[in-house]
């Protein structure tokens, strides 16, 4: 079983005297007098068990400390691992102690773990602490939306093509390991084929000439379905002779082989066809299927999840909400004045939102919920009268909806919002709230009065 924290914290503790240093120190701080943290953590970590022999595992709250700390910093698992090694100020805050240094990939196999409602749970806790030290008290709230990239190329027709004749042929590999001296599974190698395909196609002028090449990368994928499907077939006439592995790969093969023919699909409609595909019904990825479209307005198209944000006036982060599809903001709006209401069991005095939230009917909703004045950075047809109650009162609330650009511009460069590095939906919904909880952590320990 895993320990919970350090019982003995060390006498040789030291952070060094430099604004980080002291930042550190007290964030650390706050999470000793969080101790029901660990307890939420825990449960998470039940996945990922201590062996009963060997060398003893991280603590609960040095995993924590250790997965805040590389959202805080920005660093790799490898980075982190270095860092923890080579930073006295760094050991201190994941109290470990010299003689257990995690290496990087029992870094990612605990930190990984921690589930995106437990970092949820313990970002309300830290808004609650800032509600007692009267840092955020939750009566003006603004929201935005935005977009964190997902792990991904730009797709194209060919480019996933390719991703798919690869994962086919080491689909093919697993499945010729599998069988080793049992039986015989046949099948060619057509990566570099569909690579001179791929290429072709992105240095080839006119549709047709580009119709043409991609009827040939179709075909190889085919083929490439064909041996696999083959292979499927003699493994399971010896499945009896073959290792535990067996059912893992079956499983890989299973999700890879729907993706796979979702991407012939869809460019077999939209190449050979002429079809407009709706977004919703495209795949971007065979490795990041979760991965929306998102279109906001003239800007480029990025590939990830939109999530919208609300800050009160402190610039905490209070709310996150990882969305599906591309939702119109102005659908969103009332959902998340909704959440705001639940946690702090009133509605703000003041809101501010940004031009695409506007409509009438939500500036009526938000009034009969008790929002005094509700501004919109652009009015689309409303009235300051209807809005706020002077246009002195409009043009605050019109700068203060400014700084919420400010708070996503600084989780983006400094806490890693612009682009999620985990695979995975479950994943990127952890990696979202870890860095909002870092960001939130770090604010909190600078506003809160000494």
């Amino acid at each position: 079983m895993r320990e919970k924290r350090t019982i003995q914290r060390s006498i040789f503790e030291q952070y060094a005297e430099h604004d980080i240093g002291r930042e550190l120190e007290a964030m650390s701080d706050w999470l000793d007098l969080q101790p029901e943290l660990l307890d939420w953590v825990g449960i998470d970590l039940r996945t990922h068990p201590v062996m009963a022999t060997g060398r003893k595992g991280l603590t609960i709250d040095a995993v924590l400390r250790c997965a805040i700390l590389k959202q805080y910093r920005q660093l790799s698992y490898d980075d982190l691992a270095f860092c923890l090694l080579d930073s006295m100020s760094c050991q201190s805050f994941a109290r470990l102690t010299s003689g257990r240094l995690p290496k990087k990939s029992s870094l990612q196999s605990v930190v990984s773990g921690i589930s995106d409602v437990t970092w949820e749970r313990i970002n309300q806790r830290l808004l609650q602490c800032a509600c007692h030290a009267k840092v955020e008290k939750g009566d003006m709230l603004r929201i935005d939306s935005t977009v964190t990239d997902a792990p991904i190329h730009a797709p194209s027709d060919s480019t996933l093509l390719w991703d798919s004749v690869r994962v086919l042929v080491r689909l093919l590999v697993g499945a010729a390991e599998l069988a080793g001296g049992v039986a015989l599974i046949n099948y060619h190698n057509h990566q570099r084929v569909a690579k001179k395909r791929m290429r072709a196609i992105k240095y080839t002028r006119g549709q047709d000439k580009k119709a043409r090449l991609h009827r040939d990368l179709v075909e190889v994928t085919r083929k490439s379905l064909g041996y696999l499907q083959e292979a499927e077939v003699t493994l399971h006439a010896v499945q009896g002779y073959l290792p535990l592995d067996y059912g893992a790969w079956q499983q890989q093969v299973a999700h890879f082989k729907s993706l796979i023919y979702q991407v012939i699909g869809q460019t077999e409609r939209r190449v050979f066809h002429g079809e407009k595909v709706p977004a919703s019904e495209k795949i971007v990825s065979i490795f990041e299927a979760h991965t929306d479209i998102i279109v906001k307005g003239a800007r480029d198209v990025q590939y990830g999840h939109k999530l919208n944000l609300s800050t009160g006036r402190s610039g905490l982060i209070l709310d996150v909400v990882i969305e599906e599809g591309n939702p119109a903001d102005a659908d969103r709006l009332l959902p998340m004045l909704d959440r705001h209401i639940a946690q702090y069991g009133k509605a703000p005095r003041q809101m501010a939102a940004d031009g695409g939230y506007a409509s009438l009917a939500n500036l009526n909703a938000a009034k009969a919920r008790q929002v005094k004045d509700m501004a919109f950075h652009k009015k689309r047809g409303l009235t300051i009268e209807n809005m706020v109650k002077s246009p002195w009162v409009y043009r605050k609330l019109r700068n203060f909806r400014a700084g919420i650009e400010a708070g996503i511009s600084c989780l983006k460069r400094a806490y890693g919002l612009g682009r999620c590095t985990w695979k995975g939906l479950a994943h990127f919904r952890t990696y979202v709230w870890s860095s909002v909880v870092a960001h939130n952590l770090a604010l909190f320990v600078r506003l809160k009065p000494t």
